[in-house]
């Protein structure tokens, strides 16, 4: 004994010195080192069981309990009877003696040791291993304990983390199931006795003026006054110890429910009971108490209680999260959505004392997540199905939805609940379409609800109803969706108002133009307050109270604006005659407000608090342009209508757009304007395409102002938007008007001149070049930007190109691209060498799908440069550069080319009935596919995904893995790449990918895959015994259809790997027979 003495203040000491905070990395991998070496030692548990019962050091305590976790997951099949017979004594012993005065985290994972043995052990050999969980949990002095063993248990066994055969899982999961009956009633009874015991000895509260509720919603909801008046019981006030039990219980139901089916074995009084729990959650009482008394210990007491109504919750929504009912189980998942919504009724209940808002606020923050998670589950899983109740009244449910949505604390509440609101118009949507008859019975339902919930998502919108809350947004930082918080608020708004648009076109409507109206008359009204001042015009609106309301009405119009632009969807296509009025209504006020807004140039006018007010005009102007661009496609088909009779009110729009755009385009103005202006001139070109648009003379002020060189150029970014408009003005053709009408030869002049006028400056670079005979090496930067030009052209015009001009270049690319040059732009990794080589295989890439004839010379020099000059370079290096824009390039040329392979002549295929293809340029082809075979060999997920994507769509379109040349020497090769991929786990987020992928490849072949391919991978399978490998031929069945072959697949993997683990856990020297 004095030796385990010595061994454990050794042990105590170097835990110590290891988490001590002088001690030197590498002292801690010294220590690291010993332990590990003393954890391998045979016998190194008896000295760990010790230390378990001697030590109160928890580094010391944890370190043992690894070594035992190790011990029964890597090496159990290798520990002699007698020692797991004495390790399945003890720990439990140990566990049973000390259970209340170890930390809860030691607690937690001597637990955990104990159930691993179970999960290897139970029933066989540990038998009493569940009845002992249930014992501990019916007597009362170590229901905790016996709680946690419970979860544990559940956490452990259903869904299995260690590598455990196929069988067992199943075995494991079985064995639960018949003991779930038993579990669930056990845990009714703890949790219906605590409440049953503290009920009878809480005190009734006075009856409140509100409490009447049995004329309410909750007696169409429940159906009988009984379960109302059973819901309406005080809540009782719990102890410390009773609220520790149930909590510990109601996560044991949660995470069973994450697992086992619904049926039966869940009863109608463990649901009720559930839900008397969920209105700890909604009871405001004990927070009040907290405050009142101002005591620490009723707060934390709170928070607790709290915390069994989240749990509560938790159980609900993992039941409500089956999409699959049995019809047996309607009725209880009804029984359940009535007690929710008593609960929905409960936390949204106005009273004096109350409002809606302060009530949420006092919630518990968990709480109020669990139940808008219940409410999203019920709408997007359930509704459909209960919808079809008469008893269940929808739309009484809508208007609590609609005060828990507008009552929200939080913006992220508030964004949730909009989620609920999106999903229940999909369904409604999807609902009408599929019910056309009753379309309206259906809308006439719900239209009210409806109604209510546009205008109020509209006055959510604006800062004239909720300016303290839009306050509080930030419209600062980007997220992920490189969008503010403020910018998600109203796109997430604006769709839920799209929806409703969809829904009721004319309420819609009716209700969003009077606002955008009354904010339009402010904005129109503010040229009277423009007085001239020395330096220019000036806003004479100086009061504070006057700034702030113009602020709140101009940041509203903005969003208004936007509002309106999202919805010009719904005039277009079929309703376009139907909704035109409305349509032009809306458009004639957008055209007359950003003329308006470019002829006063109020982007440019001072502002008595410019920090705010300029923005806030600049914003205004550019949303009436964003708008207006909306409804191009509304102009386009006005046009069509019109273009033969009257088409002035046509021409007259367009006209005045164009008046407002053109001043804006400008390097003066600034660059949020500028771009809207550019965009909506874009639209204008490329959508409505009006024939006069050429002639309008503001058009030809912005032809004269971009060819004009002395001109002082805009951004990048409005240069191009613009060059590309005046071009598509010229380029493409004009609606409504047969070819003879067109006046190409004009355009084509026009055309040639606007791109000369264009190119000038870079022409003459030609002639003041005066370059030397030796070649310039020119800096990696400007060969990316030749290279992207060239790709653009061959991307757009290589047909226009021609030939010779086009073997001109390529011939030129190919001869510059030496091996040399090459392992130098490709060695610097993420460099803009590498891009460059990226740049001219996508050039490539081009070239070898163009169809005809014409490009087909290239195709020798295009693989040559890949698998000689490329690959070899990149093949053996683990950085992703290059890789996938090559194997993009070998697949293009592969599924474009496949003729430059395989040469199948109709007439052989319809003779033998089988083409038997001849085979060209096998060399090629083959090196091809050894190079996509050796890419799954390496570590980079996204380059296999690709990959394997790319030889199943060559399977699917051109039969690749029926190929003689593929099924002879290939197909099994590949197999066995995969099943390695699977075994060694390296990719096991494409799991589904690559079986699906064997799957197809085994069916080329399956007789050949059953009688020889299988065998001899099991007989190449290094680290199983023959028995073992016999087991695993046996249990892989000749199943011919995907599902059942995807199973046998991964039950091999996984049953290859526990074999693995287990041979790797036998003592050496053990003879296995």
């Amino acid at each position: 004994m004095a030796s385990e003495e010595a061994s454990l203040r050794a042990l105590e000491s170097l835990m110590t010195e290891f988490f001590h905070n002088c001690t030197t990395n590498e002292r801690k991998r010294e220590i690291e080192e010993l332990l590990n070496n003393f954890a391998q030692q045979i016998g190194a548990w008896r000295f760990c069981l010790y230390f378990l019962s001697s030590t109160r050091n928890d580094y010391v305590m944890m370190y043992s309990l690894t070594v035992f976790e190790n011990l029964i997951n890597k090496m159990w099949l290798g520990v002699p009877s007698q020692d797991k017979m004495e390790i399945r004594s003890c720990l439990p012993k140990l566990l049973l003696a000390h259970h209340k005065t170890l930390p809860y985290f030691i607690r937690n994972k001597l637990c955990k040791v104990i159930v691993d043995i179970g999960r290897q052990d139970w029933p066989m050999f540990y038998h009493d291993f569940f009845t002992n969980i249930l014992q501990l949990i019916q007597s009362p002095v170590t229901t905790p304990l016996g709680l946690i063993m419970l979860k544990t248990t559940s956490e452990e066994l259903a869904c299995p983390r260690e590598d455990l055969s196929v069988a067992r899982k199943e075995e494991l999961r079985k064995l639960l199931l018949d003991q779930v009956q038993t579990v669930l009633g056990l845990l009714t009874g703890i949790l219906e006795s605590i409440w049953d015991k503290h009920s009878a000895t809480a005190a009734t509260p006075p009856p409140s003026p509100t409490s009447g509720e049995s004329g309410d919603l909750l007696s169409s909801l429940l159906q009988s006054p009984s379960a109302a008046k059973l819901l309406n019981q005080p809540i009782p006030i719990l102890d410390t110890e009773s609220e520790y039990i149930c909590s510990l219980a109601l996560e044991c139901l949660a995470h069973l429910f994450s697992w086992i089916p619904l049926s039966t074995s869940i009863t109608p009084s463990l649901l009720t009971t559930i839900f008397h729990f969920a209105r700890f959650g909604c009871d405001t009482r004990v927070r009040k108490m907290s405050s009142v008394n101002g005591s620490s210990q009723n707060s934390v007491l709170g928070q607790e209680r709290g915390r069994l109504g989240v749990l509560a919750m938790s159980c609900i929504n993992e039941l409500m999260s089956k999409n699959c009912v049995p019809m047996e189980f309607e009725e209880y998942l009804l029984r359940m959505f009535q007690q929710t919504f008593y609960l929905l009724q409960k936390i949204t209940k106005e009273n004096n004392a109350h409002t809606v808002k302060s009530r949420l606020e006092e919630l518990d923050e968990s709480y109020i997540e669990k139940f808008t998670d219940f409410l999203r589950l019920f709408v997007s899983v359930h509704l459909r199905r209960i919808e079809s109740y008469s008893q269940f009244p929808v739309v009484e449910f809508l208007a609590l939805l609609f005060k828990y949505t507008f009552h929200q604390p939080t913006h992220e509440g508030y964004f949730s609940c909009l989620d609920i609101w999106t999903l229940f118009l999909d369904y409604l949507t999807s609902k009408i379409k599929s019910r056309l008859a009753d379309k309206e019975a259906v809308l006439n339902r719900y239209e009210d609800a409806l109604v209510l919930l546009l205008t109020e998502v509209l006055n959510r919108i604006q800062f004239r109803y909720n300016q303290a809350q839009l306050e509080e947004l930030d419209d600062e930082t980007l997220d992920d969706d490189q969008q503010t918080e403020w910018q998600r608020y109203l796109r997430q708004s604006l769709e839920v108002v799209a929806k409703v648009m969809e829904l009721l076109p004319t309420h819609a409507f009716s209700t969003l133009f009077p606002v955008l109206q009354d904010n339009l008359e402010v904005y129109l009204g503010l040229q009277q307050f423009v007085v001239t001042s020395g330096t220019g015009h000036r806003l004479n609106i100086t009061a504070e109270n006057d700034c702030r309301r113009l602020h709140c009405s101009l940041r509203d119009l903005s969003s208004l604006l936007q509002a309106v632009g999202r919805l010009a969807e719904y005039f277009i296509g079929d309703v376009f005659a139907a909704r035109f009025n409305d349509a032009l209504t809306v458009v004639e006020r957008l055209v007359k407000v950003t003329l308006y807004g470019s002829q006063i140039k109020l982007y440019n006018i001072e502002t008595a608090v410019p920090s705010v007010l300029k923005p806030d005009l600049i914003d205004v102007h550019a949303q009436s342009l964003a708008a207006l661009q909306a409804y191009a496609h509304w102009l386009a088909q006005f046009y069509s209508e019109v273009h033969r009779q009257n088409p002035e009110q046509f021409i007259s729009l367009v006209s005045t757009t164009l008046e407002a755009i053109t001043p804006l385009i400008s390097s003066k103005v600034q660059e949020k304007l500028l771009l809207s202006a550019c965009h909506l001139l874009v639209s204008l070109a490329t959508t409505v395409r009006p024939v006069f648009l050429i002639s309008i003379p503001a058009v030809q002020k912005v032809f004269n102002r971009i060819t004009d060189t002395s001109a002082q150029q805009l951004p990048d970014k409005a240069q191009v938007l613009v060059c590309r408009a005046l071009s598509n003005v010229l380029l493409l053709p004009w609606p409504n008007l047969p070819e003879s009408e067109q006046q190409w030869a004009v355009r084509s002049t026009n055309h040639a001149s606007l791109i000369s006028a264009l190119t000038r400056e870079y022409r003459q670079l030609k002639s003041n070049a005066i370059l030397p005979q030796r070649k310039v090496q020119l800096e990696d930067n400007v060969t990316d930007e030749m290279l992207s030009f060239f790709l653009t052209l061959f991307q757009g015009l290589r047909v226009q190109m021609g030939v010779p001009f086009t073997e001109q270049i390529i011939q030129t690319f190919l001869n510059m691209f030496t091996r040399e040059q090459l392992a130098e732009s490709i060695l610097h990794e993420g460099s803009t060498g590498c891009r460059v080589v990226e740049k001219f295989l996508k050039i490539l890439q081009v070239v070898v799908q163009e169809p005809g004839q014409v490009f087909k010379p290239f195709l020798p020099s295009v693989i040559s440069l890949c698998m000689e000059q490329v690959y070899p370079i990149i093949a053996e290096r683990s950085s992703p550069d290059v890789k996938a824009e090559l194997f993009e390039l070998l697949f293009r040329v592969l599924h474009h080319n496949w003729r430059y392979f395989f040469k199948s002549s109709v007439l052989a295929s319809v003779q033998r009935g089988v083409a038997e293809e001849q085979m060209e340029n096998e060399a090629q082809f083959s090196a091809i596919m050894q190079a996509f075979g050796q890419s799954f060999l390496q570590p980079d997920i996204h380059l296999f995904k690709q990959n394997l994507f790319y030889l199943e769509t060559l399977n699917t379109k051109q039969k690749l893995y029926h190929k003689k040349i593929f099924r002879t020497t290939m197909l099994f090769q590949f197999v066995n790449v995969l099943l390695q991929v699977l075994v060694h786990k390296s990719h096991d987020l494409l799991q589904e990918e690559i079986g699906i992928a064997t799957y197809n490849m085994a069916s080329v072949d399956f007789d050949g895959f059953y009688s020889a391919f299988l065998p001899e991978f099991l007989a190449s399978c290094d680290g199983v015994d023959s028995n073992q490998k016999n087991v695993l031929g046996r249990n892989f069945k000749m199943d011919r259809d995907l599902p059942s072959f995807t199973q046998n697949v991964h039950r091999l993997v996984n049953d290859l790997r526990y074999y693995r683990l287990c041979n790797d856990s036998l003592p050496p020297g053990t003879v296995k027979l």
